[in-house]
């Protein structure tokens, strides 16, 4: 069973920037791609960022592009997302999950992740 466990969330100006972290149990991590997905009240969850296996291809959402960065360290069971330049419509629940398939392939479905953590909200005030 793996658990995911996402951390880093909180109350911030626009234009600030947050980083969350999103902690992996297991031995497996390294073999998987991970992603970001995130939902706002009253919105569908929607994708953000995915990260190969790696680390060294990443894929965003055209929203955050520019904005948010996707790591990972293998060493440590960890995926990140860095939040620059925020935006009041970022805020959402933030989630990390944990990818079935290659990073590329249907990357935006939320089918295509088997694990998903318990989230972590993000706020931005205007």
């Amino acid at each position: 069973q793996v658990q995911l466990v996402e951390s880093g969330g909180g109350l911030v100006q626009a234009g600030g920037s947050l980083r969350l972290s999103c902690a992996a149990s297991g031995r497996t991590f390294r073999s998987y791609a991970m992603g970001w997905f995130r939902q706002a009240p009253g919105k569908e969850r929607e994708f953000v960022a995915v990260i190969s296996k790696s680390g060294r291809s990443t894929i965003y959402a055209d929203s955050v592009k520019g904005r948010f960065t996707i790591s990972r360290d293998n060493a440590k069971n960890t995926v990140y997302l860095q939040l620059n330049s925020l935006k009041p419509e970022d805020t959402a629940v933030y989630y990390c999950a944990r990818k079935k398939r290659d990073y590329y392939l249907d990357y935006d479905m939320i089918s295509e992740y088997d694990y998903w953590g318990q989230g972590t909200q993000v706020t931005v005030s205007s």
